[in-house]
């Protein structure tokens, strides 16, 4: 299986390939469209601001080609709410795969602290992704912009207030938190994809 890491200027895409390598796995980390293209499946990781990234994306033609792939493709944080309609962070429009924008988290009360950073539980799942979880997974978050619940959610977890976890479309999945970074469950959640 030939897995592909896009190559932008986003941040943690070691962290996403050291753990496929852990999982037994060697990507390819690429921005080479015809490596990404015939790849069996895609990561588009990230970390950083959507504004700038999105920007980089349209100047190097990744925006098309990652919103036509027709293999399974995972975004993961940045790379999720990159896949939405548009972002509040730069009030950017995005690759639109998900029609549905993301929102800046804004506190309600006193300890509610942006960005959501640590460990919180998924709920109300509904993927391929989930497949074998229990509502009392754990999985690490680092993200002060959210998606909403909406018609893709693929689970939920609540800060502030409920919002979507993971998405799914088709052959678009993705989560807000980082599997990379959440030990075995966030193992067995690029398994499932790599499963897929």
């Amino acid at each position: 299986m030939k897995v592909a890491v896009v190559k932008y200027n986003a941040g943690n895409i070691r962290s996403v390939d050291y753990a496929l390598k852990r999982l037994g796995v060697e990507a390819v980390i690429t921005a080479d469209k015809e490596i990404l293209q015939s790849a069996d499946k895609v990561i588009f990781p990230g970390v950083g601001e959507a504004g700038t990234t999105m920007n980089h994306l349209k100047a190097t033609g990744l925006d098309e080609l990652i919103k036509n792939l027709r293999q399974p493709v995972f975004g993961i944080c940045l790379g999720m709410q990159l896949m939405c309609r548009h972002s509040e962070e730069g009030e950017v429009d995005c690759l639109n795969i998900f029609d549905v924008d993301v929102k800046r988290f804004v506190p309600q009360k006193h300890e509610d602290k942006v960005p959501h950073m640590g460990w919180n539980t998924i709920g109300k799942t509904n993927s391929k992704l989930f497949e074998g979880f229990t509502e009392e997974e754990f999985v690490y978050f680092v993200h002060s912009f959210y998606v909403p619940v909406c018609d893709f959610t693929a689970a939920e977890t609540d800060y502030i207030h409920p919002f979507s976890a993971a998405l799914h479309k088709d052959n678009f999945y993705a989560t807000q938190f980082h599997p990379e970074k959440s030990g075995k469950t966030g193992e067995r959640v690029l398994r499932n994809f790599l499963d897929l």
